[in-house]
């Protein structure tokens, strides 16, 4: 790999994006369902190169929380396809007149929706984003640039050269969809300080990889956070549904940024609730990290001291840090100290409880009486997602179709001159 050659991939993205701003909806939505089949019909040599990587990451001695992320399946890649369908299906945002008006000289004045034009991802692990963030960038007019983690480049090069097939069998141009050439890190800063022929870039991983590309990049980024999030159970929370929603949220699936990796607790409601939780927790054989008024409710086998660290923590694992606060006042303290801004639930019957947590929650997304595993473009009605924005920007929370667009304004006059 050369720097030349991620330079000649974004040059080529550039001209494939100014021919995708003219095409119709019509053209891109059945590129989309051909790609849909083109993933089912290729599922067995998809899984064969999945498999190279997952057995290599096994011999890496890799977590099972990211194993998980990284395997691909029939059954995902069959999910997988149905958002590739379910995006097809939504509206084009592409045109969109966000507003407009007739200014007092005559003027008419029109803002409408337009594609960025090319689009970097620079991902880790998860070869869903591939396809995520292909079908995304294509409908909403953009080329889009991947650079996908080492641990995911077999999946990753199968699934890129089965969506470049359709491209070519569509009629739409090759390189609206391509892998980032190279697998170093030299190929990253390329694609970083490729200012001026990639529009945005847009990080998904872990920290470390947000805050490598957001301290790096003179491409502008739309920063995606990590999920240390939070469900809090009020003094008057259902039993029932604060033990069902807790569980769900921590134990669904573990390997995800909108897991919940802290647990908070009224203490009103703790004698009755605990014991309840923690049953629930030792069947899913899930660890609590607390303090020593945790620990009273706590199993030894099952619970370990609680650390800032742990508060802090992304755990990625069946670990949940737990507290038990005096009051609702203190839960918001401590979440808006420790919180990555992505996801917090409060589970509770109290309007008032309700809406005291939600002013007081400066966070992308606020769950009420509901799972934090909610907080997913799919289950939100986008399709798909390029990733969860923890920014305050033009982008919060899941980023589908709209975030990937930015505005023009388009002026028609008579003859207008200013005086």
């Amino acid at each position: 790999m050369t720097a030349s050659s991620v330079r000649e991939a974004a040059e080529r993205a550039r001209v494939a994006a100014n021919t995708l701003r003219g095409v119709t909806r019509q053209r891109k939505d059945a590129a989309l369902r051909a790609m849909a089949d083109a993933l089912v019909s290729h599922v067995p040599a998809i899984v064969e190169a999945n498999q190279i990587d997952v057995t290599a990451a096994e011999n890496n001695g890799t977590s099972p929380a990211l194993i998980d992320r990284l395997t691909l399946t029939p059954e995902r890649i069959a999910d997988i396809a149905g958002a590739m369908r379910a995006l097809a299906d939504l509206p084009d945002p592409v045109g969109e007149v966000v507003r407009g008006s007739t200014l007092p000289n005559g003027l008419q004045l029109r803002q409408v929706r337009v594609p960025f034009g090319v689009v970097a991802m620079i991902y880790e692990a998860r070869p869903n984003v591939t396809v995520d963030a292909a079908g995304l960038s294509l409908k909403s007019g953009n080329a889009a640039l991947l650079r996908g983690s080492s641990s995911a480049a077999e999946t990753n090069e199968v699934l890129i050269a089965v969506m470049r097939s359709v491209l070519v069998d569509q009629g739409l141009p090759v390189d609206a969809i391509q892998g980032v050439p190279g697998r170093s890190h030299d190929s990253v800063t390329e694609l970083l300080t490729a200012r001026g022929l990639i529009d945005v870039v847009i990080p998904r991983g872990g920290a470390d990889l947000i805050n490598s590309v957001v301290a790096n990049a003179t491409v502008p980024v739309i920063e995606t956070g990590v999920g240390n999030c939070h469900v809090y159970v009020d003094a008057d929370a259902d039993i029932d549904k604060a033990v069902t929603i807790v569980l769900n949220s921590k134990a669904q699936r573990v390997s995800v940024c909108n897991a919940a990796e802290t647990l908070l607790v009224h203490r009103d409601i703790a004698p009755i609730f605990m014991p309840r939780m923690v049953e629930a927790f030792r069947d899913a054989k899930v660890r609590i990290h607390g303090d020593e008024e945790v620990a009273s409710y706590v199993d030894l086998g099952m619970f370990a001291p609680v650390n800032d660290e742990d508060w802090a923590a992304e755990y990625y694992s069946l670990d949940i840090a737990a507290g038990i606060v005096d009051s609702i006042g203190d839960a918001i303290a401590h979440i808006r100290r420790w919180s990555s801004g992505h996801t917090e639930a409060i589970v509770s019957d109290s309007q008032s409880a309700i809406e005291t947590f939600i002013t007081g929650i400066d966070s992308a997304a606020i769950m009420v009486n509901a799972s934090t595993r909610f907080t997913d473009g799919g289950q939100f009605g986008f399709g798909a997602e390029i990733g969860i924005s923890t920014q305050k920007m033009h982008a919060r929370g899941p980023m589908g179709l709209t975030e990937l667009t930015t505005t023009t304004f388009i002026v028609t006059g008579d003859g207008h001159i200013r005086e």
